[in-house]
């Protein structure tokens, strides 16, 4: 160890899986050493987290944020100890996703400090009107080659949710995967063996499993079925306490405990403390995402629609749910108090990009699974 080198302070670090014994040391922004002596405290080191699907933060809807907007979300959610996010972009026209895949091409030239915001996760436009969740039907089209390659040029697209059943998504499928795109499938009607088709194809997720698609039957199970038992699929998971029982999470992470993937599906009002079961946040004169509190409870526009968070639940106005005002520090507590390992967890909060030489990408979280600090990675180049 150099003599530059700075030890952190902590007991242990999560890599490839495993929890190493140890203090942790750095030497300027790379990690040289894991498994110090003596291990110091209560404190543990792991990667830092990575959200798929978050519409929003910290007021910013990523839909029409600028660039002000994401850097004020990124610095609001790296205090939860995510690191890289996908920005969720949902029920938009062609242009406004356009429009908003722009910014995020501005944002990857310039990015702010804070959690790296990578390629955007398109949730929509080739989404099942029977299982349109909270999404406006009428911005819903059947899969286009022309569409897609335009918003493929708007700006960075690493994800996009699409229900195999509609007619040619399967070609879609195959195409998107060519360019270097991941594909999950989502807010779908599709059969099991549709579904099972578009693995063939490349899909390669599921998106908020058990959440806005096909029930799962005996004779009829669908999109999970296959989730939960193809190992190509990796498999989303809201933990919010709202979307999934607890009975639910515990046979995810039973069925597929090393492909389960965390996410947040987090909104716009996700991060204020006013939407975290307390009642009040100033409102912004002018502000189309007009706000206004009452107890227990809270209310976000964003045009169309209404949402309604209620003791942590975001409806709309005939109930169904809306994303979630969930952060993911708090998700990976959920899951670990529910009894599932905490490398498990951890693993699907993060992917285990712990590695001895790499650029910093990590959290300190002490006994509690507390976020204490977070480590994102310089932006020494563009997000890619």
């Amino acid at each position: 160890m150099g003599s530059t080198a700075t030890r952190l302070g902590v007991s242990a670090a999560l890599v490839a899986g495993q929890w190493i014994k140890g203090d942790v040391a750095l030497e300027g922004n790379r990690l040289v050493s894991i498994g110090l002596a003596p291990a110091v405290g209560s404190k543990v080191v792991v990667s830092g987290f990575v959200d798929h699907q978050i519409n929003g933060f910290a007021g910013v809807d990523f839909r029409t944020a600028d660039e002000s907007e994401y850097a004020r979300a990124c610095e609001a959610l790296l205090a939860t100890g995510v690191t890289r996010f996908n920005p969720t972009l949902y029920s938009s026209s062609i242009d406004q996703y356009c429009d908003a895949l722009g910014v995020l091409a501005q944002v990857h030239r310039r990015p702010p400090s804070g959690a790296w915001a990578l390629g955007a996760h398109l949730e929509g436009p080739f989404l099942s009107r029977v299982w349109k969740g909270a999404h406006d039907p009428e911005l819903l089209v059947d899969p286009n080659p022309l569409v897609v390659e335009r918003l493929l040029r708007a700006g960075p697209v690493d994800l996009i949710t699409v229900a195999p059943e509609l007619p040619g998504a399967m070609d879609l499928i195959a195409d998107l995967v060519a360019e270097g795109v991941r594909v999950s499938i989502g807010h779908s009607d599709a059969s099991a063996s549709q579904c099972r088709e578009a693995v063939d194809a490349g899909a390669s997720m599921i998106t908020h499993v058990f959440n806005a698609h096909r029930r799962f039957a005996p004779r009829d199970p669908g999109p999970a079925a296959v989730a939960l038992t193809d190992d190509r699929v990796s498999v989303g998971v809201i933990a919010d306490g709202v979307h999934l029982d607890v009975d639910t999470l515990r046979l995810i992470a039973r069925s597929a405990s090393d492909r389960m993937v965390l996410v947040t599906d987090a909104i716009a009002p996700a991060g204020l403390a006013s939407v975290s079961w307390a009642d009040r946040w100033e409102r912004r004169e002018g502000d189309e995402r007009r706000v206004a509190y009452r107890e227990s409870a809270s209310e976000w526009e964003s045009a169309p629609a209404r949402v309604t968070v209620i003791d942590g639940a975001a409806r709309l106005n005939d109930g169904t749910l809306a994303g979630s005002v969930a952060t993911m520090d708090a998700c990976v507590r959920r899951m670990i108090g529910l009894g599932v390992s905490s490398k498990v967890v951890l693993n699907a909060a993060g992917a285990n990009r712990l590695r001895l030489g790499r650029s910093v990408d990590f959290v300190v979280l002490d006994d509690q699974w507390q976020v204490l600090d977070a480590y994102p990675e310089e932006h020494s180049t563009p997000v890619s």
